[in-house]
């Protein structure tokens, strides 16, 4: 017997432990090496651990929802043994679904044979909580198998469950609780204890922290975007052709935010201790959903990036969250961000200051409105910016200015060629 051992990856300095999630595998199935066997949930991202070597899992030492730390040992792998399971490719579908999923989801979730019809571990619980199986979604990934991706579009686009899945004869499955249907239905009030994933838990603590540690004040202003819009629209298709990406709003937001933060460098600060640490750089975080939480990856050096750029390293960000492929190292830092509600279709917010920066911006929809232009009403493209601000260092004078040269810079986009 020749036994690898199965260890936690090194995890950042700031990340002291780390939360065991569903093994892939059972004590005495075959692996591939490769393949992967867990995810392990930090306080910031998932990252995945994959068999050192191809054998068999001789033992699982630490079991789901185990804590764990860096280089500890988790399992145990026989490079000369043979396993129950000789098709280690479908394995991944055998992935449990949580407890309070019923039994139907999860087999809907392992059904399909063949490797082209396997979902990725981060995919399982999305097939599961959907009602659907792996062949009712195209897969994208290795060899045909479907990631969380695939299974969030498919959503997005209204997929159904396939005709042949028995409908779960008991309750449905939380926390998807839906309202009763009928009189009859009153008595019936599921409810479930989920606990917070890592990522949530450490959300809520930053945003208790801010709230607590920083005086947020909030400055609002509104903005016509037909300008950007026009100029978007006439160059969209020669953009698109030159750099492999469309030109979205967002660059343009990263753009104004820049542009003000060098006419006001206060805003681009941060509080240490009794000091005010001004940053000569712009890493502009852009707040991202993704299925496990709020991520805030950051555009380095954001002043010395193309528009192209830009659009390029957001739509990378989003793939990556969706995924939860985001490192560490791409989340760290930041001295501004911007938190983009609009793509939901919030009319107006407050957006709370991601620590240790002291502004942010809360972009929201655009909507048609009527707005008095030489004394006529009009009707304009008009999107409500807000800066929430540290007033410990930043003042009201500060701000407003920032966010109306935010504004200006938005309304009359040449500004931005010559930094005016």
């Amino acid at each position: 017997m020749s036994i690898v051992e199965v260890k936690v990856p090194q995890l950042s300095e700031s990340v002291a432990e780390a939360t065991m999630l569903t093994w892939n595998k059972k004590a005495g199935e075959a692996v591939a090496i490769d393949e992967i066997l867990i995810e392990i949930e930090t306080d910031k991202v998932v990252l995945e651990v994959p068999a050192p070597s191809a054998g068999v899992l001789a033992e699982i030492v630490q079991p789901d929802g185990a804590t764990v730390v860096a280089d500890q040992l988790i399992a145990k792998i026989d490079t000369e043994g043979k396993g129950a399971a000789a098709a280690p490719a479908a394995a991944p579908a055998a992935a449990p679904a949580p407890a309070a999923a019923p039994a139907p989801a999860a087999a809907a979730a392992a059904a399909g044979g063949s490797k082209s019809d396997v979902a990725m571990p981060a995919a399982a619980k999305l097939l599961a909580d959907n009602n659907l199986k792996t062949s009712d979604v195209a897969g994208t990934g290795k060899d045909g198998r479907v990631t969380k991706g695939d299974v969030l579009g498919a959503v997005a686009s209204g997929a159904k469950p396939a005709a042949t899945v028995a409908a779960p004869a008991a309750k449905p499955a939380l926390p998807q609780v839906s309202a009763p249907s009928s009189a009859a239905d009153l008595g019936e009030r599921p409810e479930q204890r989920v606990p917070m994933s890592r990522l949530r838990a450490r959300i809520a603590e930053r945003l208790l922290q801010s709230q607590s540690t920083n005086a947020i004040l909030t400055t609002f202003n509104e903005v016509n975007m037909a300008p950007v819009m026009e100029l978007r629209k006439r160059f969209q298709d020669s953009f698109t052709k030159e750099h492999g990406v469309k030109l979205g709003f967002m660059s343009f937001f990263v753009k104004a935010a820049v542009h003000a933060l060098k006419k006001y460098p206060v805003i681009n600060a941060s509080v240490d201790g009794n000091d005010i640490l001004y940053h000569g750089y712009f890493d502009i975080g852009i707040a991202v959903g993704s299925p496990r939480g709020l991520v805030v990856p950051i555009l380095r050096n954001a002043d010395q990036m193309s528009f192209a750029d830009i659009e390029k390293k957001i739509a990378e960000y989003g793939k990556k969250a969706q995924d939860g492929k985001l490192g560490i190292e791409e989340m760290t830092g930041g001295t501004f961000s911007i938190s983009n509600g609009g793509t939901f279709g919030s009319m107006l917010s407050t957006p709370i200051i991601n620590p240790p920066q002291s502004a942010i911006l809360g972009v929201h929809a655009t909507k048609d409105r009527a707005v008095v232009e030489n004394g006529q009403i009009v009707i304009r493209p008009m999107n409500y910016l807000a800066m929430s601000y540290d007033h410990r260092i930043i003042d009201g004078r500060e701000a407003v200015l920032g966010l109306v040269a935010m504004k200006e810079a938005l309304e009359d986009p040449s500004r931005l060629l010559f930094d005016i």
